[in-house]
């Protein structure tokens, strides 16, 4: 019997990522609704803090994979708007699940395809699933305004949580991101948490990424400076 629980997969895209201490439905539930733009402050150095575990070993079964492709425009640097594509792979079966993306942060946001998930419709600055079946998959494409710029000169690329959570307990989650850079002049200058076993980072002229395999609560921040600074 399938679980008529509603789901939320995923908290993706914020200006500014939530708090590293845990909210409660309600508050989390009131602040998606609201129209505050400024949820409460998180810290960069609170990324490797709490439940967040890199798994040294990959799991044998499948797991959701959560799949992120971001273009950042000579434009987005004044208006902080990108695109998103973004797909989601092995969804957990169950009755109703939903995906979350931060209000008045989100435009244009469409489903671009899915399989073996019975309907799949857009509401509001959601994406909503009913049925989902064994190797489901979801891909949707949206307008992000996620750059964010800096006192300093610098832009900073903020996401998460990501994160996989039943009852108490998290499960094992598959991120991978891939940015383009292409005609912004935009340079890699940091990224947090750094690279290791589990949460693997890699570059080149043109675009930055990173593959992350982990159990718990999943922050990132990219921090870019232009070629000329």
């Amino acid at each position: 019997m399938r679980n008529s629980t509603i789901i939320a997969i995923v908290l993706l895209l914020l200006s500014s990522p939530l708090s590293a201490r845990d909210l409660s439905q309600e508050e989390l539930e009131k602040w998606f609704a609201s129209d505050d733009m400024q949820p409460p402050v998180f810290l960069a150095t609170d990324v490797n803090e709490g439940d967040l575990v890199f798994l040294e070993t990959i799991p044998v079964v499948k797991v959701h994979h959560h799949q992120n492709k971001m273009t950042i425009e000579p434009q987005s640097l004044s208006n902080g708007w990108v695109k998103l594509q973004q797909c989601h792979n092995h969804l957990d079966k169950v009755g109703r699940a939903q995906i979350l993306f931060r209000k008045n942060m989100i435009k244009q946001l469409e489903i671009v395809s899915y399989r073996n998930i019975e309907q799949a419709w857009i509401k509001d600055n959601t994406v909503q699933l009913r049925n989902i079946s064994d190797n489901a998959q979801l891909c949707v494409a949206a307008i992000s305004q996620a750059l964010i710029a800096n006192s300093d000169g610098s832009f900073s690329l903020r996401n998460g949580p990501f994160m996989r959570r039943f009852l108490d307990g998290y499960y094992p989650m598959h991120v991978t991101m891939n940015i383009s850079l292409s005609g912004t002049g935009l340079q890699l200058a940091s990224i947090s948490p750094a690279s290791q076993q589990g949460f693997h980072v890699w570059k080149n002229s043109e675009q930055v990424g990173y593959e992350a395999w982990f159990e718990g609560r999943l922050r990132t921040e990219l921090r870019f400076k232009p070629a000329t600074m």
